[in-house]
């Protein structure tokens, strides 16, 4: 007996749930704006270093996406390359608890190098993962049924991402465990949440995608097209353009923290209170995006949580001068950049990727965001040579004519 379209969306609106959830769980472990970047810091005070290994984790995929794009827009299943993405990346999980386990403490510069390694594997397979993960929802879902669906990952994968942050917050607490074995653990934690995650598109039917040009095209010639069709579509180009300026907000985030350690002296304990807020603030977002979607649009999901973007620098500055407690609002903001980017970019870039082209669409505008891959190190370069309040007001600059970009250059 067939089943009904309604028993078909909910079984796979829950694989996509179930997905979220186990990935947020995970990837709280690994938090790249608390627990990471706190890592780093015990290992090197070189803001350089830090901002090249953000470069790699943020920007790897950038340089593969035109290629994966291409490649896999010959193939009519794409769930193949999900789960070979979502298994490296839980093996570089585990090649990161290992290293930090055997030679944090005897040689930090041993793990340093071997994060170079772990944090590319992990981000360009988290690439060719993503582009199959937003082409398989395309296919699945209708225009009108996926901010649904994202509002409702986005909600599981909170409450989730809520009890990871509580298990960083016991593993970080004092006396709990001693460094390293706190980030061993934590990863440890990772690597198995990513094998759980992936089990559910194990019982998913994705359908057959259109392939329109069975006769590949060279290389050389996809890439060489892809100006021509930028000037052929100004609504994807405008919207590469925003999404690269928008990178500026990303570039800070995992230096809130640095900021509050330089500048409040705290202990490790406060990785995991600061990351708590953070989660928190990302639930109680939740309503907010849901509502301002079904509302208004995903565009203007966007340009809200760019305006956020922009005043966060602003918010950490001023509460820089009453405390580390205090300074906790700042990733409750932070949680609301996070859950904002996920509810409206993606949505939104499906909404301007004709059907039949998504895979070059998705290659194309991963492989343009370039400034993702060269802003932490910029990031880290500007704080190490200018300071942190120059650098933030200059994010906020910039932030502000994205925002006016958004509103006068992308349509709704």
């Amino acid at each position: 007996m067939k089943k009904s379209f309604s028993q078909r969306f909910n079984l796979s609106l829950f694989v996509f749930i179930w997905h979220g959830f186990f990935l947020s769980l995970t990837m709280s472990m690994i938090d790249f704006n608390t627990v990471f970047p706190a890592l780093i810091t015990e290992l090197t005070d070189n803001k350089i270093i830090f901002g090249v290994l953000y470069s790699i984790l943020l920007g790897a995929p950038l340089f593969f996406n035109a290629i994966f794009g291409y490649f896999m827009q010959y193939y009519p299943y794409k769930r193949k390359f999900l789960m070979l993405g979502i298994y490296l990346r839980s093996i570089s999980f585990l090649g990161m608890a290992l290293f930090t386990y055997y030679f944090a403490q005897r040689n930090p510069l041993v793990v340093i190098i071997s994060l170079f390694f772990w944090i590319f594997l992990f981000s360009i397979s988290g690439g060719f993962a993503g582009l199959a993960y937003t082409d398989i929802i395309g296919k699945i879902f209708k225009k009108e049924e996926r901010g649904k669906v994202y509002t409702y990952k986005q909600f599981f994968g909170s409450i989730a991402a809520l009890l990871g942050g509580l298990i960083i917050a016991k593993i970080f607490s004092p006396g709990y465990i001693e460094y390293p074995l706190n980030y061993t653990l934590s990863f440890s934690i990772g690597s198995a949440g990513l094998f759980i995650a992936a089990l559910a598109f194990w019982f998913i039917k994705e359908p057959q995608a259109k392939v329109t040009n069975q006769q590949k095209e060279p290389l050389k010639t996809f890439i060489k097209n892809i100006p021509v069709l930028l000037k052929k579509d100004e609504h994807f180009l405008h919207f590469i353009i925003v999404e690269n300026l928008s990178s500026f907000s990303l570039m800070i985030l995992p230096f809130y923290i640095v900021f509050a350690k330089d500048t409040f002296l705290i202990s490790e304990s406060y990785v995991g209170h600061y990351l708590l807020f953070q989660i928190i603030g990302t639930i109680f977002s939740n309503i907010f995006w849901g509502y301002i979607f079904n509302k208004y649009s995903s565009k203007t999901v966007v340009s809200t949580c760019i305006f956020l973007g922009a005043i966060i620098p602003i918010v950490a500055i001023v509460l820089s001068f009453f405390g580390p407690n205090l300074y906790s609002i700042v990733f409750f903001l932070v949680g609301f950049v996070i859950s904002g980017r996920r509810v409206g970019f993606d949505p939104y870039f499906l909404e301007i990727a004709p059907e039949e082209e998504r895979s070059i669409y998705l290659g194309v505008r991963g492989t343009l965001n370039f400034m993702t891959v060269i802003m932490p190190t910029i990031g880290g370069l500007f704080i190490q040579t200018m300071g942190y309040y120059t650098t933030f007001i200059i994010v906020t600059t910039v932030m502000l004519t994205d925002l006016y970009l958004i509103k006068h250059k992308m349509v709704s």
